[in-house]
């Protein structure tokens, strides 16, 4: 018997696939608007195209149509993934009313400013797995800065375990406001459409 089929099933999976998709109302809408773009443009161009390179002949050696295939392949898959991410969604809004220690410990949706130990103060943002962008300092909660941060209020401090070693830092403020989620935007320069007219 092949090894294939002597494994036993893995129960355990990673807690991404089954933790909720916490995400903010920018974010969510960025993940739907790129679906869009997928379903309804790029997939139905490379659907033209592949429907044109089969009808020049020997699929084997038509770079065309095996590229268009391919790319076909990739489209669904991040549609799926896409879809998975949406339908997981737990939407926050930073901007919610908050009481208690919701309001003056760091959750999701917590823009945060801190300082290391040798007194150099920053300002990241907690978001989602999806919305993370390093240009606009917003940090995933899942990340090793963004749990260390959770539930933290100002004045306290906190240990980073981050691969490079440990490091101290000290909260300064917690606060929630609107954070700004990049939105989607189409990619320039795919001119996908084949010639018909040749």
């Amino acid at each position: 018997m092949r090894k294939g089929f002597t494994r036993r099933p893995k129960f355990e999976e990673p807690a991404a696939n089954h933790a909720k998709n916490y995400i903010t109302p920018g974010g969510l809408q960025r993940l739907k608007d790129e679906r869009l773009f997928l379903l309804n443009k790029d997939r139905p161009a490379v659907v033209e195209v592949v429907a044109w390179a089969a009808g020049n002949g020997d699929r084997s050696e038509n770079a065309d149509y095996q590229y268009g295939k391919r790319r076909l392949r990739q489209i669904d898959g991040r549609i799926r993934f896409l879809t998975k991410r949406i339908e997981a969604a737990e939407v926050v809004d930073p901007q919610a009313p908050r009481t208690g220690l919701r309001a003056t410990r760091a959750f999701f949706g917590a823009t945060v400013r801190y300082a290391n130990a040798a007194g150099e103060e920053r300002v990241v943002s907690i978001v989602g797995t999806d919305e993370v962008n390093l240009d606009l300092n917003h940090i995933s909660w899942a990340s090793p800065l963004g749990r260390t941060f959770m539930r933290a209020a100002e004045g306290d401090e906190v240990v980073l375990h981050a691969p490079g070693g440990t490091e101290t830092l000290t909260v300064l403020e917690v606060r929630y406001e609107h954070i700004a989620v990049e939105p989607f935007r189409e990619p320039q320069g795919l001119e996908l459409s084949p010639k018909l007219d040749r």
